[in-house]
């Protein structure tokens, strides 16, 4: 009998776990796949938002501001990139401006700080590549960037250093009342007793709102496609570069990312299959289109790959819905976090943790580890370091992924850590395997290699993100060749 699951090791998920560990309690996290990070979290624009886009008094307005403030500081303990660059909102004619000054009152109502309103001469100033169709801005100097994979893995790994017990491939089917407490009945039919459970689904989280609650949700899914550009691009803006919403969104943005490349979407497009992740012609045409408005020299030479994430939309109020039904007392939504999910992932982890040990009269460990599973990187070392660390060893003199200077000691500690790597994806997103300009070309035959050996099974058995993703189909010469 644990004392909470959560359900769902995305980065909400894994912050409410992470500040549930605080307590004596036994915590759960299962995942329907085979990571963390494997839904929204690994695929959005790795924004850190201001805060004054959402709705005045809204959820959403609440926990991103909450969450912005708590951002750096979190990202500091646990050694994750984050860099406050700021955003700016771009109007391309004077009409647009009367939207800018709504943002600015908007923004200054939800507590933003620092708003201004930039002339075409500052804006210039600051960004000297926007198109000379801009005719101000809206700048916001507390918007920022970070790592959202990165940090959902530090928050996890931290968590299970206090205690929480991760189970992926793990998709739960059913919740139900048991007594006091809830059943949860995974996949493969094994069920799991709780006193409380934090439904952190995602794009699947109304579906399990909606078996134990009378007030039903509905999520409908948003596609949005990306482009990422090479880090040979990097400078060209330093802020995040917005353009004036629409009804769909936020618009199609270019931005730095912490790790230098240039990352340039998302689209909003509804579907109806909530694992649909394709990029299409239409799409991705669109974010050319439309960023080029932006960036009239827009290199698209210079794209490294594409890709696409979902976002869980709920339709019926527009917000994020945390906390308890009514009527289902012991289960605690985290239910239609989408944009500005990630930035307000902290603030919701401490909101959630602490009504869930409320409602348990559960008190705060004595101790609590730091320990959120960090080891040396090659690329960020002085070339004394360098030599140092492969004093100690040597597998920090192999480098196995050029493109972003990844050694095979980085790789091996990514799988051999708490919550570590199982698959190909797996150790890109930890390391950056894989993730640079040759996107695995050089690189990921040796990292098979080393995940079969860490991990104890064949080769033809990883995979590049679980599942049947198998990477090899068998041997063409028995058993001792490939």
């Amino acid at each position: 009998m644990f004392d909470v699951l959560v359900v769902g090791a995305g980065v909400v998920g894994c912050a409410v776990a992470r500040e549930l560990s605080r307590y004596a309690l036994k915590i759960g996290v299962v995942e329907a796949k085979d990571d963390v990070a494997m839904g929204a979290t690994k695929a959005n624009s790795a924004i850190v938002h201001a805060g004054f886009d959402a709705a005045p008094g809204s959820n959403k307005a609440k926990f991103n501001v909450l969450g912005n403030n708590l951002f750096e500081p979190l990202c500091r303990e646990l050694g994750v990139p984050f860099i406050r660059n700021g955003s700016l909102v771009v109007a391309f004619a004077e009409s647009e401006m009367a939207h800018l000054e709504e943002l600015l009152e908007r923004g200054t109502g939800n507590g933003v700080p620092e708003l201004e309103i930039l002339s075409q001469a500052e804006l210039r100033k600051r960004e000297p590549n926007i198109s000379p169709e801009a005719v101000g801005a809206l700048w916001a100097p507390t918007g920022g960037i970070c790592c959202p994979y990165d940090l959902a893995f530090r928050l996890a790994e931290n968590a299970a250093a206090n205690g929480v017990q991760f189970r992926f491939n793990a998709p739960v089917e059913k919740v139900e009342r048991c007594g006091d407490g809830w059943k949860l009945t995974l996949g493969g039919g094994v069920t799991l007793e709780t006193k409380c459970v934090v439904n952190a689904a995602g794009v699947y989280s109304d579906i399990l709102n909606n078996q134990v609650s009378a007030k039903h949700y509905n999520i409908r899914p948003r596609r949005g496609e990306y482009i990422m550009l090479d880090k040979s691009e990097a400078g060209c803006f330093s802020a995040t570069m917005f353009q004036v919403p629409s009804a769909a969104g936020k618009g199609i943005l270019i931005s730095p990312t912490v790790d230098g490349t240039i990352i340039v979407g998302p689209t909003s497009d509804w579907i109806e299959d909530r694992s649909d992740t394709e990029t299409s012609d239409f799409g991705l045409e669109q974010v050319k289109r439309v960023a080029a408005r932006t960036w009239p020299g827009l290199p698209l030479r210079k794209a490294i790959t594409t890709f696409s994430g979902i976002r869980a939309h709920e339709t019926t109020g527009h917000d994020f819905v945390l906390g308890e039904p009514d009527d289902a007392p012991g289960f605690f939504n985290a239910l239609g976090v989408e944009s500005p999910g990630l930035t307000s992932s902290p603030a919701i982890g401490r909101y959630l943790a602490g009504h869930v040990a409320a409602k348990l009269g559960a008190a705060k460990k004595t101790e609590f580890s730091s320990d959120c599973g960090l080891w040396p990187k090659i690329r960020e070392m002085t070339a004394a370091q360098i030599e140092e660390c492969v004093a100690r060893d040597p597998a920090y003199a192999r480098v196995i992924c050029r493109c972003e200077t990844v050694s095979e000691a980085e790789i091996r500690a990514a799988i051999r850590c708490r919550v570590g790597a199982r698959s190909l994806d797996g150790v890109k997103r930890r390391t950056r395997c894989g993730m640079g300009r040759c996107q695995g070309g050089f690189c990921t035959p040796r990292i098979l290699d080393i995940l079969s050996e860490e991990l104890g099974i064949p080769q033809e058995e990883v995979t590049k993100s679980g599942g049947a993703s198998k990477l090899l189909v068998g041997r063409l010469f028995g058993e001792d060749r490939q």
